[in-house]
């Protein structure tokens, strides 16, 4: 029976003993886990802080370019207004752009489409910023250019209206020259006679009485001319009756002709001569009305290419014997 007693005693004290370490152990463990909580807690604080600062260096990028891309893209705008104000004005100006049409589109293609892009590089845009310096450069040559052309173009102008000028006068003294060469080559008329004419049977007897005279006969020379070529010429005669009318019947051959002026005058008779150079012409012109001649005085003028070149005038007086 006594094998079998509960020893309590000693266990009390031996299990107290053992305890202490377990303790310091948990300590142990606890200042690692804060240590480590600090840690991390230090790092996310520095993480974030790091990573707040590479968000403000980038959105200070992002504003860079965008400012940057925003002032490209005016100086874009501008140089497209420059060009389009040079073009309106100047049509010189179109025909040089358009000899350089295939570059300068090409080279607004890429401007466009670097600027059109928000998301640009740095470099994209520094790219674009050398476009449009060429650009413009290109313009400033385009103006210089027009201007060299427009001082030519004054030069030319005024040597274009001094030979105008002197043209001009050629002409001027030309046309003087033809006009007198034209005056010379009208024919004179001279010797003229205008005689009243009475028929009887095959006989032409001159009358001086209006009651007895049939018909008018106008004869003259055309004097020698050594201007007036070779050929046919037009000779008109207008006869005038006492009365101021002219004696003009269409039935018989009469007509209009026109005057150096402008003007139309009637004719009683008219006759185409063929004429030589240098030479006189005997020319022979008769008129037969169907009414009788009037009492008075009448006129005969002769006209050659609208000019009078001759004038006569018969008398007829009333009734007596022949």
């Amino acid at each position: 029976m006594a094998e079998n007693t509960f020893n309590a005693g000693p266990t009390g004290p031996s299990s107290s003993g053992q305890e202490k370490p377990s303790n310091n152990k948990n300590g142990i463990i606890y200042g690692v886990l804060i240590a480590a909580l600090l840690g991390t807690w230090g790092y996310m604080f520095y993480s974030r802080s790091q990573t707040s600062q590479q968000l403000n260096q980038q959105e200070l990028t992002i504003d860079t370019i965008t400012t940057a891309r925003d002032e490209l893209y005016s100086q874009f705008q501008a140089t497209n207004a420059r060009i389009d104000e040079l073009i309106s004005q100047n049509t010189r100006m179109d025909s040089l752009v358009k000899t350089k049409d295939k570059e300068i589109q090409d080279m607004k293609a890429r401007i466009s489409s670097i600027l059109g892009n928000k998301n640009a590089t740095q470099a994209e845009l520094a790219e674009a910023r050398r476009l449009i310096e060429q650009y413009k450069s290109n313009i400033e040559s385009y103006t210089a250019t027009i201007e060299r052309l427009e001082g030519e173009k004054i030069v030319l102008t005024g040597e274009r209206d001094v030979a105008r000028k002197e043209r001009d006068s050629v002409q001027t003294l030309k046309e003087d020259l033809d006009k007198k060469i034209d005056l010379g080559s009208v024919l004179h008329a001279s010797n003229i006679k205008l005689t009243p004419l009475r028929l009887k049977g095959s006989k032409e007897i001159e009358t001086s009485k209006a009651k007895k005279a049939d018909m008018m006969r106008v004869t003259f020379d055309l004097d020698e001319n050594r201007i007036a070529p070779t050929g046919d010429k037009e000779i008109y005669v207008a006869i005038t009756a006492p009365d101021g009318t002219p004696l003009a019947v269409e039935a018989l051959g009469s007509g209009k002709f026109t005057l150096e002026d402008g003007t139309e005058k009637l004719y009683t008779v008219k006759q185409t001569i063929a004429y030589t150079q240098g030479e006189k012409a005997a020319v022979k012109m008769d008129w037969k009305q169907n009414s009788d001649f009037k009492v008075g005085d009448y006129n005969v003028e002769i006209y050659h290419d609208g000019f009078k070149i001759g004038q006569g005038k018969v008398t007829l007086r009333k009734g007596g014997l022949f």
